[in-house]
């Protein structure tokens, strides 16, 4: 493959649009409803007063807030309306993120260095989280050098309380809850963890980057909740996505603070650099205008009227879907409806999850696969709406088929899932899923595998990745069989 190059002239404007918008014909298709996670999609014109918000600040830096006064301006009242919104108090205070990733990261930072501060003896400090909070998390921990220790959660997902406080140590420097955790779709019992974090005198961070800007519509249409947000005293802190379920461009997030105390340890300051003294509110030092401009834009012309509407949508399409797939034999929905996920896994040993999943793709549908147990998720928005009787059409087909034939779970797909989730210690996964992290990152690679191609193609990345797997699983039960690995 020939290697891309900077052209020696450049091409017309418009051939080169032409072209662009030609890459994206196998892209998944979310405005037709047939995906079920990564884009929030509220209409095309709202998508085209986006363009405009954010193309008027395309070119600004919220990297020297004195520079541009207009972008520190957004920035501050995306953050108080986003703080009144989840009940903060008149001092909660916060910053802008890329997302919800960088988000969690910087109250993970902020709350280590705050612990360097107050308990300094502590080497390695700990986090204790559900087994359910989400993997930026486990990320933070890889980077700032904490430890997370994760804590079960029953067969709906619901953490015990009283397991989060018994794994408490000397070491632990922060408590974690989520609103909802993105697997099930359940919210954790915050007023309980809240408690608990205040008894323990620890903070405690909710990610409600999926939920942030749609449990408070839900709950004013009376859906049943745990109360998750400042209105719970040990609430420290939470991170939203404004670029879910806000409807703003990715990418756009925010990490509110009860208070300064707090948001101070998030701040990087370098005051020797040659270059002149340098300051950043969060990971980034480039803070890309159009996409703060764009949230502030988002809030202001979407209003809360507009946000119940859509969250009304999305209940709906959920109910719906969780309605159907209960009325399926053989299926069964996970959780309980406190949001706008559906997850759904199989009750019936001939049904495999992952070769149900395949033959839904076969039909033109993006799917999210899970595990423990194998599961699907669906996140709901108002835009899946005219989609929902074909899915559950498409859905009910696909499981009679796996049904009369077993053998789709050793091909396709359901290959690769069922085996890697059959591998006790996870991990051994670990070098199957770099290698196709390798293939899609390598020198003169310009897609991402074909995960289409089955065992037939062993030089396919499916096939390499299948061969891997099966070489662990010989591998651990070689080893359980000698007794030379302990199950963890």
């Amino acid at each position: 493959m020939t290697r891309a190059a900077i052209p020696e002239k450049g091409r017309p404007a418009e051939d080169l649009l032409t072209e662009m918008e030609s890459y994206g014909v196998d892209d998944v298709d979310f405005k037709g409803g047939r995906t079920w996670s990564m884009v929030y999609w509220a209409g095309d014109d709202h998508h085209a007063f986006l363009e405009k918000a954010h193309n008027l600040y395309m070119a600004g830096n919220a990297l020297n807030p004195m520079a541009f006064k207009s972008l520190k301006r957004f920035e501050a009242e995306v953050v108080q309306m986003t703080a009144s919104m989840l009940h903060g108090p008149e001092s909660a205070v916060g910053t802008m993120t890329s997302g919800g990733t960088e988000s969690i990261l910087m109250a993970v930072k902020a709350y280590r260095d705050e612990a360097r501060r107050k308990w300094p003896w502590i080497v390695r400090p700990q986090i204790v989280a559900p087994v359910t909070v989400h993997p930026a998390f486990d990320k933070a921990c890889h980077y700032f050098g904490l430890q997370l220790k994760k804590v079960p959660v029953d067969a709906d997902g619901i953490v015990d309380p009283r397991a989060m406080e018994r794994a408490i140590s000397r070491r632990t420097v922060l408590l974690v809850a989520s609103a909802p955790q993105y697997a099930h779709g359940v919210v954790d019992p915050i007023p309980e963890i809240g408690a608990i974090a205040a008894r323990r005198g620890l903070p405690l961070h909710v990610d409600a980057c999926f939920g942030g800007f749609m449990l408070p519509w839900l709950e004013r249409l009376g859906v049943q909740m745990p109360t998750w947000d400042f209105r719970v005293q040990g609430v420290t802190s939470i991170s939203a996505d404004l670029h879910k379920y806000g409807f703003a461009a990715k990418g756009a997030s925010v990490v509110v603070y009860r208070d300064m105390d707090h948001l101070r340890h998030q701040f990087y300051v370098s005051v020797d650099w040659p270059g002149g003294i340098y300051a950043s509110p969060s990971m980034a030092g480039t803070r890309p205008g159009g996409a703060i401009a764009a949230a502030w834009a988002a809030l202001m012309v979407m209003g809360e009227d507009r946000y119940m509407e859509h969250a009304e949508a999305a209940w709906d399409v959920a109910e719906r879907l969780r309605a159907g797939i209960d009325a399926m034999e053989g299926l069964r929905v996970m959780g309980r409806p406190m949001s706008t996920i559906v997850t759904w896994t199989s009750t019936e040993a001939g049904i495999d999850v992952y070769a149900v999943a395949d033959q839904l793709v076969s039909k033109g549908w993006s799917v999210d696969r899970q595990q423990k147990p194998p599961s699907v998720h669906l996140t709901c928005n108002a835009s899946n709406a005219e989609a929902v009787d074909t899915y559950l059409a498409d859905l009910k087909e696909a499981v009679a088929h796996v049904r009369a034939h077993p053998e789709l779970a050793d091909e396709g797909e359901a290959a690769m899932y069922g085996l890697m989730s059959k591998i006790p210690i996870k991990g051994l996964v670990a070098p199957a899923v770099r290698q196709v992290m390798e293939q899609m990152y390598a020198p003169g690679a310009l897609g991402t595998p074909d995960l289409s191609e089955g065992p037939a193609a062993p030089e396919g990345a499916l096939g390499k990745v299948q061969k891997i797997a099966e070489d662990l699983f010989r591998r651990w039960n070689r080893a359980r069989s000698t007794s030379k690995v302990v199950r963890p």
